[in-house]
């Protein structure tokens, strides 16, 4: 009886859920996974997920072309050929070293999440932050950093702002960091972007990017329509929607090695997480801090503008709402929210987990 009960509570759930799943086609949603119309082998085979790539790209493409004024065309040379942008001494030096003199003096709350045997700690900006750092609103209002996101996001839209700190080897847990392999955030462009406090290493964790990875080749579309194909039997971030792929398979792409930005503190490096991309392995513990901007839009968005996170005040906002929605997830029972609360933190703090971080809510 029990088993019958069961069978129809699945029924119930794909009768219920199954128009919100054919509505998420026309949206970011990405887990072959949580979806099984996404996930689907056969309407993978038919094209399903390609299509979704194909008509995505294009129209970044479009919306792309719409914000050419927003950045010089060295930058746009620079992004076209490789999928990011990478500018040493970015801020004058008086304002970089006001930046990093503030930061270091905040403390206050932050959410921290553990990936492996790494810890990711942030700060969301806010009214109260920014009071503190008031050399931070200066580079979220700075023209350059503004344009280059929305550009390379094919997006006029405000991203999320942190400031982030990476704290490798903080546990041993006999489990690697998951960002150690390269992947793609997602099937259509998005932006991430890294304005470095710190000095970054060759062996301390850098970024790691494949020139060109951007790019939707013939080869690239083959290999994401593969890859949903396959999804079923590969593994759990690549069920996600964030495909993971190892470097003998760039050859077959036709893509270069990775590169590594090794980079002094004030560099800052706009990517286009479609591409390729991974944290780099470090051999000590260290504390890599940085200024950290996300962007994910609806990619099936036409328009450019028209879009309330667009503005800088929900925008700021954004990070803070996310954050308190995942604990009101868990309040009711359902899931974990990974990213636990500490008070009275530093961006350059090292990393600790004992005794405020239970090792449960490992990402």
């Amino acid at each position: 009886m029990s088993q019958q009960w069961e069978q129809i509570a699945v029924h119930a759930r794909r009768a219920v859920m199954s128009p919100v799943w054919a509505a998420q086609v026309l949206t970011g949603a990405k887990s072959f996974g949580d979806n099984p119309i996404l996930g689907s082998r056969r309407l993978n085979e038919l094209g399903l997920h390609a299509g979704r790539v194909a008509l995505a790209h294009r129209l970044a493409t479009w919306r792309r072309s719409r914000l050419t004024h927003l950045v010089s065309a060295a930058d746009r040379a620079q992004f076209d050929e490789n999928g990011f942008v990478l500018r040493r001494d970015f801020l004058p030096r008086a304002d970089f070293e006001a930046l990093v003199a503030q930061t270091k003096a905040y403390r206050g709350r932050v959410r921290e999440m553990l990936q492996g045997d790494t810890v990711t700690r942030r700060i969301a900006f806010d009214k109260s932050v920014l009071a503190h750092i008031p050399a931070a609103r200066a580079v979220l209002d700075n023209p350059e950093w503004r344009g280059l996101i929305r550009y390379v996001g094919s997006a006029d839209a405000e991203p999320m702002i942190y400031l982030q700190t990476i704290l490798p080897h903080v546990v041993d847990v006999g489990e690697l960091d998951p960002q150690h392999d390269l992947h793609g955030d997602t099937f259509h462009p998005s932006v991430k972007a890294w304005l470095f406090l710190t000095d970054v290493a060759e062996d301390d964790g850098p970024f790691v990017y494949v020139p060109g990875s951007h790019r939707l080749t013939p080869q690239r579309l083959a290999w994401e329509r593969r890859m949903s194909i396959e999804s079923a039997v590969r593994d759990r971030l690549t069920r996600r929607g964030s495909p993971r792929i190892n470097t003998a398979a760039l050859d077959e792409l036709g893509l270069p090695p990775p590169r590594t930005f090794a980079v002094p503190a004030n560099s800052l490096v706009v990517a286009d997480t479609f591409g390729f991309h991974a944290r780099g392995t470090s051999v000590r513990t260290s504390v890599r801090v940085e200024l950290w901007a996300y962007g994910r839009r609806s990619p099936f968005l036409p328009w450019v503008g028209l879009d309330p996170w667009r503005l800088t005040a929900l925008g700021l906002r954004r990070a803070q709402w996310h954050w308190r929605i995942a604990d009101l997830i868990e309040e009711a029972g359902s899931t974990v929210n990974v990213w636990v609360p500490r008070t009275d933190v530093s961006a350059f703090d090292p990393g600790t987990v004992a005794p405020y971080y239970p090792l449960r809510r490992r990402w």
